[in-house]
């Protein structure tokens, strides 16, 4: 059985939030003998809609789209907000949500599902420079700035651009099983596949990049070595500065303190470790840094609110070794 997928665009959406669902949908259908998926593109006026950057995508006209919808998807870009007043545009998707067995958005495509009342009393997430905006207009939204992706019974919802491929990989494994997904992620040559409830930041990512290159190659030395001495005396002497200017100006140009960077790195090698690997706690704790099983725990409390082992028993991958 080949399951419909139907992705929404119109004039200025973000061309990677459609095509990088289309290609790991597209790339899964090859790979199942008999099966898989057909991808539609549709836009409120249909023809070539222009993405962004220029970009010209051939497209169907939504108000045409009828029948049976597997998956409904809707793009995101920087023009969502002018089509948040379309009210073909909107009426559309609630006719097609409501005869499609689930619904997806990526980026900030959910505020089009927002505005067609799709998202009510759900968890969603949203790219996080937009997850305010998005709670702050609809207040029966509840808003997570921070998953890649969130599933909240047949919605499901992503944050920026390419965690549209985690999303889709997701959907695949769900469909078909992980063996699939991961026989698609290869050959698109991605990562597979980050779990949903991973952060859409990463250390570098909720640090600023410093102005100084001698401060990001710094950053880039911590972030690859966390078993290494990362003191500040470390540190300062390794950047060649004295301890006091050098705490002062990684805070200013990272925002973060030299201490507070240096655990958020290690936490997120902990995190990945978890995830990918079978290693025990103990060595987890060991190769990211942390020393202990205890600072371990007491670190991802603090962080993410859970224990390693319930972080590892959620989100480790099938293929981890």
């Amino acid at each position: 059985m080949q399951r419909r997928v139907v992705i929404v665009v119109f004039p200025g959406f973000q061309l990677l939030d459609m095509a990088g669902p289309a290609d790991v949908f597209g790339t899964a259908h090859l790979l199942v003998p008999g099966g898989g998926y057909t991808v539609e593109v549709a836009s409120p006026g249909g023809g070539a809609v222009a993405a962004l950057h220029g970009v010209t995508v051939a497209t169907s006209a939504l108000g045409e789209v009828s029948g049976p919808i597997d998956t409904l998807v809707v793009a995101g870009g920087l023009s969502v907000p002018e089509h948040l007043g379309d009210r073909g545009l909107i009426a559309d998707l609630v006719r097609l949500a409501g005869g499609a067995r689930r619904v997806a958005s990526v980026c900030n495509g959910a505020f089009l599902l927002a505005e067609a009342g799709l998202l009510d009393h759900r968890r969603v997430t949203t790219h996080w420079l937009a997850a305010g905006e998005l709670q702050s207009r609809y207040a029966a939204v509840e808003v997570d700035p921070d998953p890649l992706y969130i599933e909240d019974g047949h919605v499901w919802t992503s944050a920026g651009v390419l965690s549209g491929v985690d999303l889709a990989l997701a959907l695949v494994s769900r469909d078909h099983g992980h063996r699939l997904a991961a026989d698609v992620a290869r050959g698109l040559v991605v990562y597979l596949h980050r779990p949903g409830g991973q952060s859409q930041f990463s250390t570098p990512m909720r640090a600023m990049t410093p102005r100084s290159e001698p401060l990001r190659e710094l950053q880039a030395y911590i972030d690859a070595n966390p078993g290494a001495d990362l003191s500040v005396p470390a540190l300062a002497l390794r950047a060649g500065m004295s301890e006091r200017h050098f705490s002062r100006v990684f805070t200013e140009q990272t925002g973060l303190s030299p201490g507070r960077y240096v655990e958020r790195s290690r936490a997120d090698t902990a995190r990945r470790l978890l995830e990918v690997t079978g290693l025990p706690l103990s060595a987890v704790a060991r190769e990211s840094g942390l020393g202990t099983q205890e600072t371990l725990y007491r670190v991802f409390r603090r962080h993410w609110r859970i224990s390693p082992g319930d972080h590892r028993r959620r989100f480790r991958s099938k293929d981890s070794t």
